[in-house]
């Protein structure tokens, strides 16, 4: 088959964290597929048809991705940040896997991008700096009982944690009920980091011990690091610097 798909992240925001492999996937599609505002991303030019769609259906745009690249086009379907975490990777080899049995033998490709987790971690220094892990807060694809369950067991494992998807305006209670998780399995005031926005001019980092933290200081633009028991904060004039230390307990 002559088509492709390229599963490309697009970084954090600013298109300086979009890496040359990802740009030069983009100059060579046919056509672009992916949520709304990350297709908007892409820069129109002549011969690119661009397949903007809402965030809930990202079998049926895996498919639709699949189905063009299979009638030979260049297909690259877009996430923000890494394809990989939280994004269309997964949705893709999904799609494959259930699909047609002639898109087993397409070319796809995964190239990597920036994740927010990452860029929000290096405008605060070091925090994910020893052992962590990521947690999808949206409870849109697993219920409640299995987001609490890590949180917990994150927490009794000492992992400095990342949260995507903290809040949004359809279950603004889901970030209320991680803080107290939170607050009851760790028992401390360890640093966290709510960095809204990274990369782009609405960019804010603010960092607040966990008892003062309150569920409005996040929205689906916010990633949220939270500190590990070892997790310190380095005071100087201006930011602070947070950092976890690589040394063993």
């Amino acid at each position: 088959m002559s088509g492709w798909v390229i599963i490309a992240g697009l970084g954090p925001g600013a298109e300086d964290l979009v890496t040359p492999e990802v740009s030069d996937a983009l100059a060579e599609a046919t056509d672009i597929v992916g949520y709304i505002p990350y297709v908007a991303r892409v820069p129109e030019r002549p011969g690119l048809t661009k397949h903007a769609s809402d965030n809930r259906v990202e079998l049926d745009r895996a498919a639709h991705a699949l189905a063009m690249a299979a009638e030979g086009r260049r297909v690259v379907v877009v996430s923000s940040g890494d394809p990989g975490v939280f994004a269309m990777a997964s949705a893709v080899f999904e799609a494959v896997e259930a699909g047609a049995p002639e898109w087993r033998d397409l070319d796809i490709r995964v190239l990597p991008g920036i994740t927010a987790m990452l860029a929000a971690a290096a405008r605060a220094g070091a925090p994910l700096g020893h052992d962590f892990c990521a947690i999808n807060l949206s409870d849109n694809l697993k219920p409640w009982q299995v987001i609490e369950k890590r949180l917990r067991l994150a927490a009794e494992a000492d992992f400095a944690m990342a949260f995507y998807n903290p809040r949004s305006k359809s279950r603004p209670e889901g970030f209320e009920r991680t803080l107290q998780v939170l607050n009851e399995a760790c028992g401390d005031a360890r640093p966290v980091i709510f960095a809204r926005a990274v990369s782009t001019p609405d960019e804010s980092i603010r960092v607040v011990p966990l008892p003062d933290c309150t569920a409005d200081m996040a929205d689906m633009r916010t990633v949220v690091l939270v500190g590990s028991s070892r997790t310190r904060i380095i005071r100087r004039a201006g930011a602070p610097i947070i950092y976890t230390p690589r040394s063993a307990l």
